[in-house]
């Protein structure tokens, strides 16, 4: 039989989540839900709960569940009435699990100001030189590059500095501070810093809303005068953004609001709104700061003690007031911090003789510093991912104002001094120092990690240390990525192009926890998708590409405007998070937008043609089936494909793969999008939007097989990525599967056994062969040591995934490439599933399959997810002739074997190759039969 460990017979709560945060200072609903996790060794499950949630601030009970018998343990709804703004709760769960109650689990949260008009406080606009539009500009249809007359620090603005100095009648019980900008900000109350926070409120669609930021202040305001600061700097707001470069996309002018909310020991509340008594002034030591081009810091300009009641500012200016802006919404998930430090592995100098300091690992950061010298000594500090072929410091990176360079003017204080940017990140690895008389002390310099605050929650390790490297990278990847929305790159646009993120979702969800951070960026989707239901290719859309539409009209790239693939993240995302994380309100938040943007495909199909039909006379079947196919607006295609990059890597040949390909892949992914709407539809009740949507997709399936494949199941353009995706989303008709099956495998040998797929393809590249019986290619594929592959980069040092397959040359050549493009790492869900043998199946993980692949060539592979329910884990191992597989489980889950083709359970008496466990730690010995 299976032997299983059940450790310990009581059940123990782990964890108390609210909308699966712990301890949220600043909850954005009325209504939240709160999660818990059973310890691992309960080894039973939940059959009934009791939730309390008491008003911290009066001490009574706002709301009980009463006993109730259910095994839900996930996002159950709060019952009671409405939260208040600006509350403080406490939220307490016990369980009932094998006939016993466990303790009482707890966590304590508060809301955010929930409603508009709970601002009341104006906003503060500093004196100030309005913020240049610096940035390329359109000349004869081509890009022409800024004209800049100085060095960075004569066009750049310093940092605002801001001090509002304010009274209390005594020593409040609670203070809770509520902020935000146009711009980025740090918030100092009485000599320190309210967070660790960085880059509040981060990158949003700035015109259509605008998050407001929580802190908790009680114990450190008081009775008598307090002073808060606020440093403001251009960030997203003012700065230079997006592949462009382009400053002041949102405003050429920074301001900040912020209220303070007390209460007293009476029972009194007070709200303290900066008013004209705020000052301000830009002689601060921040000379500049641009997240692309860096930051300037002079020490000599430091103001000691600048945000304390007692600092002299009678040579600061009075600021302006202005009205605060309308769409003012609470902050969504995790802020921005600084999350790891890492220490320099190597001083290296050069062949030009350049000290260049290696941290060993591609982040994206800021690097601190701590010297000592002569007074107006400049320090410089120049970012890069990679050196040269010779060893060279080498800027990887190309396009205008993408500096990443941090200059730091020493004091000259004896004792020595520490600094690192506030206001500024950069994507690198390597850092090239000059201006120290001696850089060769590597304990000088630590490299400070900045990212959004997700949570880890899988891991994924092996006995091939390439395999273990490659899901590191993709992890690396995404931590640099997820940095306030979801990014290409942190050095060259840092943008989030809808696409990328949809194809590294699945991949995204298994590694960290992400469903507030992608809540928060699809309300950003939201709010940027057009009225007819158009979203763009990038969100937040830069205001740039708005401000220049007419003019982009003739740019072959820019000009597309609903590129298949990259719109759909708005049905592929929300999806993606409702399977991992079982969030029925993800679905209810997203529908409209899905369906928008799914109803906008089906019209723009019905009314056009593919441009090698104009004009020519089509027979009534065809142009029946035409009217159910979306093709004919401009599209990226599969993307980046490395057939087509190796035979032109020119922007214009590019772009004619991209309309080749394109006019099949765009149906292909309407269909997709077309079904999991009607997917979401039946989850959320509506059966009648669900039948009308399935009918649809199977129209569009009908047309996508008479106009575009032959009568064998060859396909009009024949690519691997073609195959793959309409072989992936089911448009082949079955009798013709096998055929299509065979020309892609024709088609990969015929690349020597190389993927060939680009952006859009390539996460389904190994499924469908893997699931199309080509299992031993699927693993010569991912084991391809040569470029294309993922393996060519880790056996070239990658930390990181590539955005180019190639971006070093075999013979050493490295190209202006990003070294850091999460895209290609969505094999990561791949290495889950099929390596690693974890595959959630049902939503939230409330059953999930175990198939590792036992013919792979590994010794041992192990993974791990924390999913909502507790922690599954699949570890498996050789012995001899035999595998041993241990399968952990958690509470209230079922976990379905299904062992490799030709293997079976040796200590099961029916021998079986598939079979259910429930919860423990069971352990599986598996021989071939």
């Amino acid at each position: 039989m299976i032997t299983s460990a059940l450790e310990g017979r009581h059940v123990r709560i782990s964890e108390v989540l609210v909308e699966n945060l712990h301890g949220p200072r600043g909850i954005w609903t009325a209504t939240p839900r709160y999660s818990w996790v059973l310890d691992a060794g309960s080894g039973t499950g939940q059959s009934a709960y009791q939730l309390e949630v008491v008003d911290a601030r009066r001490g009574a009970t706002q709301w009980t569940s009463g006993e109730v018998v259910s095994d839900q343990s996930v996002l159950v709804t709060h019952g009671g009435d409405p939260l208040v703004s600006n509350g403080e709760y406490l939220v307490r769960v016990r369980v009932r699990a094998g006939g016993v109650w466990s303790e009482w689990a707890q966590a304590a949260f508060a809301t955010a100001l929930l409603r508009r008009e709970d601002w009341v406080a104006p906003f503060v606009v500093p004196v100030q030189v309005p913020i240049s539009a610096d940035g390329p500009s359109r000349v004869d249809g081509d890009w022409a590059p800024p004209v800049h007359d100085g060095p960075p620090e004569s066009r750049l603005r310093p940092a605002k500095y801001l001090r509002h100095s304010f009274h209390l009648a005594s020593t409040p019980v609670r203070a809770r501070l509520f902020a935000t900008a146009h711009g980025v900000y740090a918030a100092e109350v009485n000599g320190v810093p309210v967070s660790d926070e960085t880059l509040a409120p981060g990158y949003e669609s700035y015109d259509r809303l605008l998050s407001v930021q929580a802190y908790d202040l009680s114990g450190r305001v008081h009775g008598g005068q307090n002073t808060l600061g606020i440093v403001l700097g251009d960030g997203w707001y003012g700065g230079r953004i997006d592949f462009t470069g382009t400053s002041a996309q949102y405003g050429d002018t920074l301001s900040a609001g912020w209220q303070l909310c007390v209460e007293y020991t009476d029972g009194t509340n007070e709200i303290v709104v900066p008013g004209t008594g705020v000052v301000s002034t830009d002689a601060g030591p921040i000379r500049y700061s641009d997240l692309f081009i860096g930051e300037r810091y002079d020490a000599r300009h430091a103001l000691a003690g600048w945000s304390t009641p007692h600092f002299d500012d009678t040579s600061w200016t009075t600021v302006a007031i202005a009205e605060a802006p309308e769409h003012l919404v609470p902050f969504i998930g995790e802020p921005v911090r600084p999350i790891q430090e890492l220490s320099v592995q190597e001083v290296i100098t050069t062949p030009s003789g350049d000290t260049v300091l290696d941290f060993g690992q591609v982040i994206a950061g800021r690097v601190r510093i701590s010297v000592t010298g002569p007074r107006g000594a400049v320090v410089t500090l120049e970012h890069s991912e990679v050196l040269d072929a010779h060893g060279e410091f080498f800027m990887n990176i190309a396009g205008f104002n993408k500096d990443q360079t941090d200059v730091y003017v020493m004091a000259g204080d004896p004792r020595g001094e520490t600094w690192k940017p506030l206001f500024a990140f950069h994507g690198f690895r390597f850092v090239r120092v000059s201006g120290l008389t001696d850089a060769s002390r590597p304990e000088q310099f630590r490299a400070v990690v900045v990212a959004s605050d997700l949570r880890a929650s899988g891991d994924l390790q092996t006995s091939d240390p390439a395999i273990t490297r490659l899901h590191q990278n993709a992890v690396w990847s995404q931590r640099a990525n997820f940095l306030a929305i979801p990014t290409d790159c942190p050095q060259r646009e840092r943008v989030g192009w809808t696409g990328d993120l949809q194809v590294f979702a699945p991949s995204a969800v298994r590694n960290m926890h992400s469903l507030n951070f992608l809540r928060r960026w699809l309300r950003n989707v939201r709010a940027d998708q057009d009225a007819d239901g158009l979203v763009p290719v990038i969100v937040p859309v830069p205001p740039f590409m708005h401000s220049l539409s007419a003019e982009l009209a003739d740019d072959p790239l820019l000009s597309i405007k609903a590129a298949a693939g990259w719109g759909d993240a708005i049905t592929l995302v929300p999806w993606t998070l409702y399977q991992r994380y079982g969030d029925r309100q993800i679905l209810a938040e997203n529908y409209d937008a899905m369906a928008a943007w799914v109803d906008r495909q089906a019209r723009v199909a019905a009314s056009g043609l593919p441009a090698r039909l104009h004009h020519k006379d089509l027979d009534p079947q065809t142009r029946s089936r035409q009217r159910y196919l979306w093709n004919s607006e401009a599209s990226f295609g599969d993307w980046n494909a490395p057939s087509v990059k190796a035979e032109d890597a020119s922007l214009e040949h590019l772009l004619d793969a991209a309309r080749t390909t394109g006019e099949v892949i765009a149906p292909l992914f309407h269909l997709r999008s077309t079904e999991l709407l009607a997917k979401a539809s039946r989850v959320l009740g509506m059966t009648g939007d669900a039948d009308r949507y399935e009918s649809h997709a199977e129209r569009i399936r009908d047309a996508f097989a008479g106009e575009y494949l032959d009568t064998q199941g060859n396909l009009l353009v024949e690519t691997q990525g073609t195959y793959v995706l309409a072989l992936a989303f089911d448009a082949v008709p079955e009798h013709q599967q096998a055929h299509a099956m065979r020309r892609l495998v024709e088609l990969v040998h015929a690349a020597g056994d190389h993927l060939d797929t680009g952006f859009l393809s390539v996460p389904y590249l190994l499924d469908v062969l893997w699931d199309g019986g080509e299992r031993e290619l699927a693993r010569t594929i991912l084991w391809q040591r040569s470029a294309p592959g993922w393996l060519y980069a880790v056996d070239r040092g990658a930390t990181t995934i590539w955005e180019e397959w190639a971006a070093i040359a075999p013979d050493g050549t490295v190209g202006h490439a990003s070294f850091n493009h999460y895209a290609f790492g969505c094999v990561d869900d791949w290495l889950y599933r099929r390596i690693g043998g974890l595959q959630c199946t049902a939503p939230g993980y409330r059953r999930f399959r175990v198939e590792p692949d036992l013919d792979a060539p590994l010794a041992w592979a192990e993974a791990h997810e924390d999913t909502p329910q507790g922690r599954a884990a699949v570890r498996w191992e050789r012995l001899d002739e035999t595998v041993e597989l241990t399968v952990t489980v958690p509470g209230g889950v079922a976990a379905d074997v299904r062992l490799s083709a030709g293997w079976s359970a040796a200590n099961r008496s029916d021998g079986a190759e598939a079979f259910t466990l429930g919860p423990g730690t069971h352990r599986v010995l598996a021989h071939r039969a």
